[in-house]
């Protein structure tokens, strides 16, 4: 699949904007023989260190966090409930720990060899409706931490833009306090493969 990687000049943003604009767009990840390819319908912006449900929250630099003090654009990966991996792009200037969450994707090529690493029928939401699942479909894991998304197998590329951008409070982040309020979930209304309620 011949597609153009969003430049680097894309991801220098703040991390709302980018949360938002990455809606519609295409992660791409090449592999012999075996393109695939889904449009982003769900994301979560993550601002740290004051924001308490960022991993980067009070500043908290380790080599799990080091990604998000890189240059914007690069991956930050990391195992979600020690089970599956989780995605994130890494938004604005280094030394700003920010990232954006990719919570779930419509798959666009490759949808057969998707549903095989899933162990599910192409046809269901489930092959992509969630962090760990759409990490799995597009095999997305540790070696992916830390690598630009310009270049190399794994890109994020131009796509359609949704049609109405919906927003709402991040997911699973209660520990966060007044953090946890801020509608930093955005997602494309009424796209039946966005993990969960709101979706109209």
């Amino acid at each position: 699949m011949t597609l153009t990687p969003l430049p680097a000049a894309f991801y220098d943003t703040p991390v709302l904007s980018m949360a938002r604009s990455l809606l519609g767009k295409l992660i791409v990840h090449s592999g012999p023989g075996c393109d695939v390819a889904a449009r982003i319908v769900e994301t979560e912006a993550y601002r740290g260190p004051l924001d308490l449900a960022a991993h980067s929250a009070r500043g908290r630099r380790t080599a799990r966090t080091e990604a998000m003090f890189g240059p914007p654009g690069h991956a930050y990966v990391f195992l979600l409930y020690g089970t599956s991996w989780a995605f994130n792009v890494v938004a604005g200037p280094p030394d700003t720990p920010h990232a954006v969450l990719i919570r779930a994707v419509e798959p666009v090529l490759g949808i057969e060899t998707m549903a095989e690493r899933r162990r599910v029928a192409p046809h269901r939401r489930e092959l992509s409706n969630g962090p760990g699942k759409l990490c799995q479909a597009l095999e997305i894991d540790r070696r992916h931490y830390g690598r630009c998304l310009w270049e190399g197998p794994l890109v994020i590329a131009d796509g359609p833009a949704p049609v109405r951008v919906g927003r709402s409070p991040r997911i699973n982040v209660d520990y966060a306090g007044a953090w946890a309020k801020k509608s930093w979930r955005f997602y494309e209304r009424q796209n039946r493969y966005v993990s969960v309620p709101p979706r109209d």
